[in-house]
């Protein structure tokens, strides 16, 4: 008996469709990668370069069924002016309040506690975001 190939040699015809393919995938691979890195680094970039303002939630106490307050520490470049938006919600996830806040004091950490006034009792407060005027 003998064996019956089902593949020609190898090497002899050149690559094989599969190897074309392979290098195909590759390359479309390394272009896709390089792509996304720049795409990530580019927003990376617009994000810590144009923040002019930030800030962040040290606490919130719920005071009463009809208000919260809200202790923010915010950190900007001196003299820039922002708004900083909260919102409210009661325990079974509804919003309970929104607000906008302003910040237009000089200096570039600036530590205040804001109220919000709650159609509802309110379990947690969120700070959505801070924007620079």
């Amino acid at each position: 008996m003998s064996a019956v190939r089902e593949q020609p040699p190898e090497g002899r015809y050149g690559r094989s469709a599969d190897e074309a393919a392979d290098r195909k995938l590759k390359v479309a691979g390394a272009v896709l990668g390089v792509l996304f890195l720049a795409v990530f680094g580019w927003f990376g970039w617009h994000y810590v370069i144009d923040s002019k303002i930030s800030a962040e939630m040290i606490k919130f106490d719920v005071v009463s069924d009809s208000e919260v307050r809200a202790h923010l520490e915010i950190r900007k470049d001196a003299g820039v002016e922002g708004v900083c938006t909260l919102r409210s919600r009661s325990e079974d996830g509804v919003e309970v309040a929104r607000k906008d806040v302003v910040v237009d004091d000089e200096a570039g950490r600036v530590d205040r506690v804001f109220s919000l006034r709650t159609t509802a009792r309110a379990t947690t407060v969120e700070l959505l975001g801070c924007t620079a005027r």
